[in-house]
């Protein structure tokens, strides 16, 4: 048995609560030495988070972390960035590193040569998504040539449409418009809402042309919580296409399938296992597996465990870097270049941050 990756954790909001959390669910793989809070904590706060508070940065470091996942506000993400790249400790940042163009460029140029800064986007991590981009690395559906995500906004959505086509940092055209219309929101981050007003809710529709393939970006703000707009996923490529759960490919020369990609989810009915996700697979092939099959976790838990195992092991010198602070300044510059096109109605072209 290994021991658990230790990190430390500037933050107390909800981020920075929900990876404690799955450092509880998961102790033998992980373990959190110290927590920073960026404001003044209640005493109920500090109870419920069952782990030592430090008063201030060098208090968190003596606690001996491999390295510091930072979840404090985006305002002061860069910041602490530098300052942790001072003391050359490695950094697990959440989204965004940046909240605009001029500060994403000058933070990479003063610390991203130093190869201590990886960012937690997760969500090309989550369970299916991770599924469907192994099926197209096997080749199951040719080259792929355009995607569409419709399931979460901007920089996120820029990361699933990258891992789904293949495509790295280059030059993107951006164009982009935005429409409101009614929508009642009946879930919040809050839960329930007991609201059944129809509120005037924006969409945003965007293309993003990477060169040799097309992305195309559908959100309807607060998508991701609202059980009235489902999430949609196509990825067309030269031998065949992927629309959300099913796949149709040419076996052949005269001989098109169809099948589905299908998760395997004990604890159903007369199933006496725990229930959670086991595996997904496509025609008896498996795709993605748990790592956690016991621990009960969410598509989201499993992305943000998958995120934090990669650091730990990217720290240790056992793996390769999971997301380089260059790389989520790509996805948020695009991110940024959508909501700039929707607002101008202009193409907006994005060139790679180095």
């Amino acid at each position: 048995m290994t021991n658990p990756f230790r990190f430390a954790v500037i933050g107390a909001g909800f981020r920075a609560r929900a990876f404690v959390a799955i450092a509880a669910t998961l102790p033998d793989v992980f373990e959190v030495s110290a927590i920073l809070p960026h404001r003044p904590l209640a005493d109920t706060d500090r109870t419920s988070l069952g782990i030592p508070i430090a008063a201030d940065l060098d208090e968190l470091l003596r606690t001996d972390p491999a390295f510091v996942l930072t979840a404090a506000s985006p305002s002061s993400t860069p910041g602490l960035l530098r300052t942790l790249v001072e003391r050359r400790v490695p950094i697990l940042a959440e989204t965004p590193p940046a909240t605009d163009v001029e500060a994403l460029r000058a933070l990479v140029r003063d610390v991203g040569s130093s190869g201590l800064v990886q960012v937690a986007e997760q969500y090309p991590r989550h369970p299916t998504t991770a599924a469907r981009v192994a099926a197209i690395e096997n080749g199951i559906i040719g080259t792929p040539t355009s995607a569409l995500i419709s399931m979460t906004q901007t920089y996120h959505a820029v990361a699933i449409l990258r891992a789904l086509l293949g495509v790295g940092r280059g030059d993107v055209e951006v164009r982009a418009q935005a429409h409101t219309a009614p929508l009642v929101a009946p879930f919040s981050r809050a839960g329930w809402t007991h609201d059944p007003v129809e509120h005037p809710t924006v969409t945003t529709i965007a293309t993003l042309d990477f060169g040799g393939a097309i992305g195309r970006y559908d959100f309807t703000d607060g998508q991701t919580r609202n059980p009235l707009r489902r999430t949609h996923v196509v990825v067309r490529g030269s031998r065949g296409e992927i629309i959300d759960e099913e796949v149709t490919r040419l076996v052949d020369e005269t001989t098109v399938v169809t099948s589905r990609i299908e998760r395997r989810q004990p604890g159903q009915q007369l199933d006496f296992e725990l229930p959670g996700l086991d595996s997904i697979s496509l025609d008896g092939s498996v795709l993605y597996r748990n790592p956690y099959p016991g621990a009960r976790m969410s598509d989201e838990e499993l992305a943000m465990a998958a995120m934090l195992g990669s650091t730990g092991r990217w720290v240790t010198g056992d793996g390769e870097a999971p997301y380089p602070l260059a790389e989520a300044a790509h996805d948020q510059l695009l991110g940024l270049a959508i909501a700039r096109s929707a607002e101008t109605g202009e193409t907006v072209r994005v060139t790679p941050v180095e």
